[in-house]
């Protein structure tokens, strides 16, 4: 299991409480959880986490006021944070999933990986298709 810290964006600390764990193995999740729990969003937060750590970059949780940024992924100067979803073609999981990005004061890129194929964005902060996401080199 790898642990990602939460990390206050506004007030630029960490936090002792609210880390999250990802699974080393998706397959760890299915003998854990068995088939009562499928949520694909959960897995593909996870199989994101393990991406971005492959990568290279340090992954955090973070926080803006009350709410979440899936991730803040770091790697020397570069910074980008992600939030990510099975779908946002509902309005109101698009509204829920950009929200914290918005908040987010900075110029750094700002992403929302999805199972969705058509690109969306709004105020700078793009869709990316997570297949392609996961492709890219």
């Amino acid at each position: 299991m790898y642990k990602a810290d939460r990390y206050d964006v506004k007030g630029k600390q960490y936090l002792k409480t609210l880390e999250k764990y990802y699974l080393v193995d998706i397959g760890l999740r299915h003998l854990l959880l068995g088939d009562r729990n499928t949520d694909i969003g959960h897995i593909l937060e996870n199989i994101v986490y393990l991406e971005l750590i492959r990568r290279g970059y340090i992954v955090h949780v973070g926080k803006v006021g009350e709410k979440e940024i899936d991730f803040i992924a770091q790697k020397g100067d570069e910074k980008i944070y992600y939030q990510v979803a099975a779908s946002v073609i509902d309005p109101s999981t698009f509204k829920r999933e950009i929200e914290p990005l918005k908040k987010i004061n900075d110029n750094y890129p700002k992403l929302i990986l999805s199972m969705d194929d058509f690109p969306i964005g709004e105020d700078g902060i793009k869709q990316v298709n997570i297949i392609e996401f996961l492709l890219e080199t």
